[in-house]
């Protein structure tokens, strides 16, 4: 690489560490202020001017859509190094269950704020199958052969049920708690 390419390169792996930072924080306030939150709240979380998010986001879509697919990302991501670094494939699956339950606390609001972007719900739709399916897949995998889970589970049957406990968070029943259900799921997956 020429010194004239090197800048380039530099500058590039910084702007994605500060994007990243940027959907860190953005996903941060969406959990606890939801997807309407004003943006100077998510460029102070962020350290970042409020140009600096409409720069990359002009939409407050677009910045939802991004955030959700750095979670699917980052879900997708955390499964293999769960494997390979929890006590169990079962412990795996439980931390993973957790990350994903985090995650779908920050995508309520997604309908919403893509209303007039069918195709564009669509298609992150796609992306949380293509990306979450089968690393929930291997996890189970790995669970079935050390005798952990039943046999009879799916990835996708079983990321359908965390979905739907984990809707019920959105509701303003103080006496549910979405993760309690999806760990007495988790149980009744065991062998």
């Amino acid at each position: 690489m020429s010194a004239a390419e090197e800048p380039k390169a530099a500058k590039r792996a910084d702007a994605r560490r500060n994007e990243r930072a940027l959907l860190d924080a953005a996903a941060a306030v969406f959990v606890t202020h939801g997807v309407d939150a004003p943006v100077r709240r998510i460029a102070a979380e962020a350290g970042v001017g409020m140009g600096t998010i409409y720069r990359h986001f002009p939409k407050r879509a677009d910045l939802v859509a991004a955030v959700y697919r750095h979670q699917v990302d980052a879900c997708a991501e955390a499964g293999p190094e769960l494997l390979a670094t929890a006590p169990s494939p079962f412990a795996a699956l439980r931390q993973w269950v957790e990350l994903f339950v985090d995650f779908l606390v920050t995508k309520h609001g997604l309908a919403a704020a893509l209303r007039n972007d069918p195709e564009g719900f669509t298609a992150l739709h796609g992306l949380f199958v293509d990306r979450l399916v089968p690393v929930l897949d291997d996890i189970l995998t790995a669970a079935r052969k050390s005798g952990e889970v039943k046999a009879e589970i799916g990835a996708y049957q079983l990321l359908r049920a965390i979905g739907d406990i984990s809707a019920g968070a959105e509701m303003t029943d103080p006496a549910y708690d979405a993760r309690l259900t999806v760990r007495l799921l988790l149980d009744g997956c065991r062998v």
